[in-house]
């Protein structure tokens, strides 16, 4: 392995070990291609990233290798690291990187985190989410195809609510839309909105999208994953890398591209050259959060109509007006009279 060289990196001196480590197959892209990818698109890393909680990921061997997630800062971390204290899904306190600047991501680089997986939340007050997250999940027996007309869908909606909305690709199969939302309500009011949101398009469009939670009742349909903004949960974040080997980026993209692009077509050999050339598509996302009000109103018309939270995953606790959490198929059955 070569020699470790040190970078001056936001007022940081970042030591990186083993920098010619190839971390992705395809092209032989390295630890420390990897590490200039995501400072040649810094900033728009950083409008996205800033102050927020991120889950490691570590893949000490490159993409082929075995991964682990590290909820907590090892030992020996450098004296400037900015940490907060966030709850995993079970409750349990870890203290977590905060990408405080581009210094903190490279850091995490260097030890294998090829992305970021991150809470929705501020360090500053983390009892409010402040993004609506729709995974457009596209499950077996569906196509990319599928999951780019579902997001038409999901664009057509927010547009009747008066949102604004922005498009990301996953980084592998799916697409990710946001919604930068005004700071004023908590994740267990952003996941009810997911799942109005999620029960809207399905009423829209049931022969391509499921707002089902369990899988045998999903057919060969799109699935909205509404706990993906369940209170402690994790998205892999804008401009990360998937551990694949052709080091393909999530990609923030204008929605006029999406009938055109590919997504494996943007990876940290291409992204850098397109963002020099046509800028950064969510960079005016920060400067207009939308109201959680027309989504609570959709909330509301569901309760009103008789309709149950929909189901939780496995390690939260029981919720209030939660159905019972069992899969219909091993649901017990009503004893004949």
């Amino acid at each position: 392995m070569s020699e470790a060289v040190e970078l001056q990196v936001a007022g940081h001196v970042v030591t990186v070990t083993s920098p010619d480590k190839v971390f992705f197959q395809a092209r032989g892209d390295t630890k420390l291609d990897l590490i200039e990818y995501y400072l040649s698109v810094g900033d728009a890393v950083m409008r996205q990233m800033y102050d927020r909680p991120v889950l490691l990921q570590r893949f000490p061997n490159g993409a082929n290798g075995s991964n682990f997630f590290q909820k907590r800062i090892p030992e020996g971390a450098p004296e400037w690291l900015h940490t907060t204290t966030v709850l995993t899904p079970n409750g349990t306190p870890s203290r977590a990187l905060v990408i405080d600047d581009i210094a903190h991501l490279v850091w995490a680089v260097n030890l294998g985190c090829l992305g970021f997986h991150s809470w929705p939340v501020r360090t500053a007050n983390q009892d409010i989410c402040d993004e609506l997250r729709l995974d457009l999940d596209p499950g077996p027996g569906t196509t990319y195809a599928m999951a780019v007309e579902t997001a038409h869908e999901t664009k057509r909606l927010l547009d009747d609510l008066g949102i604004v909305g922005y498009i990301k690709t996953s980084g592998n199969r799916g697409l990710h839309v946001y919604v930068r939302l005004a700071p004023t309500h908590d994740s267990y009011a952003v996941r009810s909105a997911a799942v109005a949101v999620a029960r809207e398009l399905e009423r829209r469009r049931p022969d391509l999208i499921t707002a089902a939670w369990w899988k045998e009742e999903r057919g060969e349909r799109i699935f909205i994953d509404f706990n993906q903004n369940a209170p402690h949960k994790t998205v892999f974040s804008p401009w990360s890398v998937r551990a694949l080997d052709h080091a393909p980026v999530s990609f923030p993209f204008p929605w006029d591209l999406l009938d055109t692009l590919r997504p494996h077509d943007f990876t940290i050999a291409t992204v850098p050259a397109w963002v020099d050339e046509h800028g950064d598509a969510w960079e005016a996302m920060n400067d207009a959060p939308q109201s959680m009000e027309p989504f609570l109103a959709m909330v509301q018309a569901d309760q009103a109509a008789g309709l149950l939270d929909a189901p939780w995953p496995p390690v939260y606790p029981k919720m209030p007006g939660e159905p019972p959490r069992v899969q219909p198929s091993r649901a017990k059955k009503p004893k004949p009279d």
